[in-house]
């Protein structure tokens, strides 16, 4: 409350004085040169696919398995999303990215599905080989680190979201793009504000996508105390991990990494059961995403792609509370409800 009374006072409501010291602190704390403080976790997607001049004709890999903004962002540039499989973990499969390239493919974005950074190293082994560009969509993982580096920090640009439902989030729908060119960074500052230079000179089309100061003053609050939150979301998915070991398929832990468990998405075959029962005991789950981005109407009639393994995962995945503020009563009384159907 303190931050925003600072914002009310000094009356710069969007792009004031807490947008540019959040950028400073989101480069320093993902490794990177540049942050570009936006208005939302889509506009950082489409903003950085419009920063690689993507457009008609292009073609541009992505996973089955997101949120729909993943495949708008890439449409809404004109390029065509091609849909790839996901892996075991629910991230995007290297191998299946692979098979997709064409002489159209411009660019790879890979999602850092649930909280866990994606196969990064086989990722950008394909593109480099490919000579395409890798986007990163770390929008669910901001804090998670692959082989030491953290989330935001891999390929040519990284989009983040940071509404409400994410791990560092604001109190409304904000984003931030990180990348370590300075050519990439000055467009982007320049697509953020209507594609103008020096707020009058319009440069190329573009959208109003600047962040609100409040936004970034809650946001460079909440970052302050950000890794005692991730610690703690860690510490109830280890609960569950150890309550629900060997009733369910759990999220994967890998020694080179750490995920930051936006969701703690588990797997069984009787998902659309065991979602009815907690549900009937007032547990609240969620299946993101029930439907996947090439399924939907919007892409189904002319959606290219080949997910057998996404499309079967999609009917099994769930995922259960783990947010920083949960009891440990809570926790145990999720895990003792889940090991109570799966006996049945």
């Amino acid at each position: 409350m303190k931050a925003m009374q600072g914002v009310l006072e000094h009356g710069r409501l969007v792009m004031g004085p807490e947008v540019e010291s959040l950028e400073r602190a989101v480069a320093d704390y993902c490794g990177r040169k540049y942050a570009v403080a936006v208005g939302s976790g889509t506009d950082a997607l489409y903003l950085s696919l419009r920063a690689l001049s993507l457009g008609a004709g292009d073609e541009v890999i992505t996973t089955a398995l997101s949120w729909v903004a993943t495949a708008n962002a890439i449409a809404l540039t004109g390029a065509t999303p091609v849909f790839a499989d996901v892996m075991g973990d629910l991230n995007i499969c290297p191998d299946s990215v692979e098979s997709l390239i064409t002489a159209r493919t411009k660019a790879v974005v890979v999602v850092d599905y649930t909280g866990k950074i994606c196969e990064m190293d086989s990722l950008l082994d394909v593109c480099e080989r490919h000579g395409l560009s890798l986007v990163e969509d770390g929008s669910q993982a901001f804090g998670a680190t692959y082989k030491g580096r953290r989330c935001g920090s891999f390929g040519v640009v990284s989009a983040i979201s940071h509404n409400p439902m994410k791990v560092l989030a604001a109190l409304g729908e904000a984003g931030s793009i990180l990348c370590d060119d300075e050519a990439i960074y000055d467009r982007l500052v320049a697509l953020r504000y209507n594609g103008t230079i020096n707020r009058e000179v319009c440069i190329e089309p573009s959208i109003n996508g600047r962040m609100d100061t409040l936004q970034a003053a809650v946001l460079l609050e909440r970052l302050d105390t950000f890794e005692s939150l991730l610690s703690q979301r860690r510490k109830n998915a280890e609960l569950y991990n150890d309550r629900l070991s060997g009733f369910c398929t759990l999220p994967q832990n890998d020694l080179d990494s750490e995920q930051v468990y936006y969701t703690y998405t588990l797997q069984t075959s009787k998902r659309d059961a065991l979602e009815a029962y907690l549900g009937s005991l007032g547990i609240e789950t969620k299946v993101q995403h029930r439907l996947l981005m090439p399924e939907a109407p919007a892409y189904k009639p002319s959606a290219r792609g080949h997910y057998p393994n996404a499309l079967t995962l999609s009917k099994q995945i769930l995922s259960i509370p783990v947010h920083e503020k949960l009891t440990n009563e809570q926790l145990h009384s999720v895990a003792d409800s889940i090991v109570q159907f799966m006996k049945k």
